[in-house]
């Protein structure tokens, strides 16, 4: 009894996306015991995957932008049915979205900087090795470099690209959006959760905005995070007459 009013005030403190955010980061856990290699958990499709980090680059850590798109994913199947569909991701890191991606079915691309894919290839292997339908493609991509020779138009047609937490403070938002608009055909729907930190970001998104469709699917902000779906915008009446069709 004399907690209930401690309770009560806590429960109007709790954040909007308390309950989201809570069931995003429970996805979460880690080994019960020391293990001679050191580990992080999650649990998605419900498999457990196990990711290792390399603490000793940037992008061979896992972010939680990367948990909240594999739970968009994970939660949403039968309105983002990914099996047997072409999908690739950007700035893939661990793996985690990748492998997702992968124990849903999909046909996966996964791409990531030279000296973050012995660790990607490490992980994605380990977790998806007969587990799924089609294996996983690990290969470098740095953006907006050979793009054509690498990932021409006429032969890569993807029908998902996939991108978390690719935007922060760096040098190279042009070759970014470069590497969006190659990869994306009118039909590519883009799922991308991005976490908000300074305004490079933000001015992204309204750059990003000018060249394709923006819709919001998850705000979080006690993570800080969006999540968007995106599709490449087309010039004149031409979206409107090919639905029609």
């Amino acid at each position: 009894m004399e907690q209930k009013p401690e309770v009560e005030i806590e429960h109007k403190d709790v954040a909007p996306d308390a309950e989201l955010a809570g069931a995003i980061m429970k996805r979460h856990f880690r080994p019960s015991l020391i293990k001679s290699e050191a580990w992080e958990g999650y649990t998605f499709a419900d498999l457990e995957i196990k990711i290792k980090e390399s603490t000793d680059c940037y992008g061979a850590v896992l972010w939680p932008s990367a948990m909240v798109l594999c739970h968009f994913l994970d939660t949403h199947q039968e309105t983002y049915n990914l099996v047997g569909k072409n999908v690739i991701e950007l700035g893939a890191g661990t793996g985690l979205v990748t492998i997702v991606c992968s124990l849903l079915g999909a046909k996966v691309t996964s791409t990531d900087l030279p000296d973050v894919l012995g660790n990607l290839c490490y992980n994605v292997r380990r977790n998806t090795r007969g587990r799924c339908t089609y294996e996983p493609r690990v290969t470098e991509l740095t953006w907006g470099q050979q793009l054509e020779e690498r990932f021409p138009k006429a032969s890569c047609g993807y029908d998902y690209l996939m991108a978390a937490d690719v935007v922060y403070s760096h040098p190279y938002l042009d070759e970014l959006m470069e590497t969006f608009e190659h990869l994306c055909s009118k039909d590519t729907v883009i799922l991308w959760a991005m976490r908000f930190r300074l305004d490079p970001e933000n001015r992204f998104v309204d750059r990003f905005s000018a060249s394709f469709h923006l819709e919001e699917l998850y705000d979080l902000p006690s993570l800080h995070i969006k999540l968007y779906r995106a599709q490449k915008k087309v010039s004149g009446s031409q979206s409107h007459s090919e639905a029609a069709a």
